[in-house]
């Protein structure tokens, strides 16, 4: 069959035209997904506030009737670097940190070789000075015979003044000689006794009881009482801490002083034991203020020591009020230091807003127990270690999530 026949034999179809209202609908469906976004978008929940907040401290019931807190360190009062008197090489340490040293006990010997032959040259020279001696002594017998026996000759005219004279001056001048031979012995004994110091001077001993806190040196070590040879000389064996002298110094705000007197009762609380209460007093207040930090310092000593109290640790101590005596007696019940800002007066009541680690708020009923600078001492409400938020922006409520700000 030819082509053209076949195309004659062909159904022409015209094309389908969409129905006019499938465009309106499609406007329509748009139309509504566009107000149902802008619908979520204009209803949308407003984003959570932005709040700061503090950690709550926890304190004691003993620190609620100060009338200042301040912090500062353990210090003690007798400590020393224990050095020698003179340079010389290291030849044994008998001490390790933490050993319990009594007075007078040998911590370390240093090389004495050069010294002890310097002592025992100068006990030959004393020896010598007293053979010396005895000779001198000897001869000056003999002279004072001779003087003797020449004078009676003289009397009975058997002898002539010159041979008196010649024997008088013969023994004076060996009684002079004796004389600057005793003079010699004590010369070589102070000689002695400075070498037999500085031989004693290469034992090293404790100055006093205490503990060895640092051991600075080894054998084979040079040692010096002043810097010297760079960092190849030592300036000390150890540190040696006298333990029962420690004490607590703080430097106090002088426009806080007037709250500070000697002898007034004072509550430590040392930063690795915060749970521990420490009674403690003034011991006394230096009479002078830094003008750079515009503090004085105060010294405060313990009631009772402890082995768990060491030097150098930070410690927190409150200034006890005259009244609060009482306060002490009923043991350390937990309280809270909180901001003075962290506060909000509602009514007749004190509210906090404590933040949950998941951002959401609960309002907190407290109890305060006073205002201590501008830090507030709650005694029920709150126990210590919770976040609270600072100066609450109104319109709070019970579970609102908030935003922390850094």
């Amino acid at each position: 069959m030819e082509p053209s026949k076949l195309d004659q034999l062909k159904i022409e179809r015209e094309p389908e035209k969409p129905p006019a209202r499938v465009g309106l609908w499609i406007f329509v469906i748009l139309l509504l997904l566009v107000l149902a976004g802008g619908a979520a978008w204009y209803f949308r929940p407003p984003p959570p506030p932005e709040v700061r907040v503090a950690n709550v401290q926890a304190v004691s019931r003993a620190a609620a009737g100060t009338v200042l807190n301040a912090s500062g360190y353990v210090t003690a009062r007798r400590a020393a670097t224990v050095s020698s008197k003179l340079t010389a090489q290291v030849l044994e340490v008998n001490i390790e940190e933490g050993m319990r040293v009594e007075q007078g006990q040998v911590l370390a010997r240093l090389d004495d070789v050069n010294v002890r032959r310097s002592f025992e040259l100068a006990e030959a020279q004393l020896a010598s000075a007293q053979t010396q001696r005895a000779e001198t002594q000897a001869l000056l017998s003999e002279a004072n015979a001779r003087f003797e026996r020449t004078q009676s000759l003289v009397e009975r005219q058997l002898a002539s003044e010159a041979e008196m004279d010649s024997a008088r001056a013969s023994a004076e001048s060996l009684a002079a000689r004796l004389k600057r031979v005793e003079a010699d012995i004590k010369v070589a004994e102070r000689q002695l006794d400075i070498y037999r110091q500085q031989l004693d001077d290469t034992i090293i001993r404790a100055p006093f009881d205490g503990v060895i806190v640092a051991k600075n040196a080894q054998p084979g070590e040079m040692i010096s009482p002043v810097s010297a040879g760079g960092g190849f000389t030592r300036t000390g064996i150890g540190t040696l801490v006298d333990m029962s002298s420690l004490e607590i110094e703080i430097d106090v705000n002088e426009a806080y002083i007037n709250r500070v007197r000697p002898g007034q009762a004072v509550v430590a609380t040392l930063d690795a034991y915060p749970d521990w209460s420490i009674p403690c007093h003034v011991i006394a207040i230096i009479p002078t203020a830094d003008r750079q930090r515009a503090t004085v310092e105060v010294r405060v000593g313990f009631d009772e020591l402890d082995p768990r109290i060491l030097p150098d640790m930070g410690v927190k101590v409150g200034f006890k009020d005259d009244q609060a005596g009482a306060a002490e007696d009923a043991g350390p019940v937990a309280v809270a230091r909180v901001p003075a800002n962290a506060l909000t007066r509602v009514g007749e009541r004190d509210i906090a807003w404590v933040v949950g680690g998941d951002g959401v708020i609960e309002r907190r009923a407290v109890a305060t127990g006073g205002r201590q600078d501008d830090e507030i001492l709650v005694v029920s409400g709150l126990s210590g270690g919770e976040r609270v938020i600072l100066n609450a922006p109104a319109g709070l409520e019970d579970g609102t999530q908030v935003k922390v700000r850094n």
